[in-house]
């Protein structure tokens, strides 16, 4: 393996309300070797994401920590979540950025998810790149019923049973997927309804309250753009309502082939069938340099896009500080 190699890696952890929590977590990554890019905490979703770069080796081990600590700190039973969920830490990819390929990457994942069962007890669910079975490629897949219905279903039926580690799934922390993948982009989209002016009197116009769209108008945006309904290719998108608005939340996992441009397109002609507007949208984590495009509506439509801080090469070289 290339010495100067640099992957990525972007765990998900099922807490986004407990700050002193998220922290202890993320200080748990913190390994000679290892740059912290971002992290963010979605009590909406009650979802934090953090993204580390750096040497395999050491980005591997701060990964495989980061599990144990979230499996500590989490008790998946007394909590829930509007993002579907399996474990305490939920998914851990690995991404290559430098110097190392896909396959190498999907190779650290097994070696992840090895210790991840030997040390903590935790069990792991291959995916993605790493996955040793056709079923388990997808994230949804894995996640079907989530933490409860997973919990149950690996008693009675043994093909959805862990790849390392169980058969019974950790009483708390439940289970982590763990894989290799391209660069993926975790993309939400807000939906506002657009108000209507008011007439109370022959000389009082006053405008409504924004109100916010029904949920099911980002179910069918959603069911629209995603690929395994005949959507846009390498889209997935489910409707929420997060921050207490309706939101249609997306990953994009092939941006070479569905630019961002075009799912941002896609969204605005859709809302607009349904009689809604496309908002602000979202960035959660970094993306590429090649998927960043400057003069977009999608990125001048981000809340707080700014350039050298959520575009994964540029903050390479200026990470942020360790909480």
């Amino acid at each position: 393996m290339n010495p100067e190699a640099i992957i990525e890696c972007v765990p998900n952890f099922s807490e986004g309300i407990d700050a002193d929590k998220v922290k202890k977590i993320v200080l748990s990554m913190k390994i000679d070797g290892v740059r912290l890019l971002d992290w963010s905490q979605d009590a909406a979703h009650n979802r934090s994401v953090v993204t580390i770069a750096g040497s395999p080796a050491a980005v591997v081990e701060a990964a495989v920590c980061s599990v144990g600590k979230a499996a500590e700190l989490i008790d998946l039973t007394k909590q829930a979540g509007v993002h579907p969920r399996i474990g305490a830490a939920d998914v851990v990819p690995f991404v290559p950025v430098s110097g190392i390929s896909l396959a190498e990457c999907a190779m650290l994942a097994r070696q992840a998810g090895l210790q991840i069962w030997r040390r903590y007890g935790v069990p792991v669910y291959f995916y993605g790149a790493a996955a040793t079975r056709p079923d388990r490629v997808e994230l949804e897949d894995l996640r079907r019923g989530q933490f409860e219905g997973l919990r149950d279903a690996v008693i009675r039926d043994t093909a959805r049973r862990p790849d390392v580690g169980g058969p019974e799934l950790h009483a708390t922390a439940g289970a982590s997927a763990v894989g290799a993948r391209s660069f993926l982009i975790a993309y939400n989209v807000y939906l506002e309804v657009v108000s209507e002016p008011r007439i109370e009197g022959p000389s009082d116009s006053r405008w409504l309250a924004p109100s916010i769209p029904d949920i099911a108008v980002a179910r069918a945006i959603a069911r629209d753009i995603r690929a395994s309904n005949g959507g846009m290719y390498g889209v997935k998108a489910i409707g929420v309502i997060a921050n207490g608005r309706t939101q249609v939340s997306m990953n994009i996992t092939d941006f070479r082939r569905t630019p961002m441009s075009q799912v941002h397109a896609m969204v605005q002609t859709l809302a607009r069938r349904h009689g809604v507007v496309a908002a602000e949208g979202e960035l959660i984590g970094l993306i590429p340099e090649d998927a960043y495009e400057p003069d977009s509506s999608w990125v001048r439509q981000t809340a707080g896009f700014v350039a050298e801080n959520k575009v994964l090469e540029r903050k390479l070289n200026h990470p942020i500080n360790w909480p």
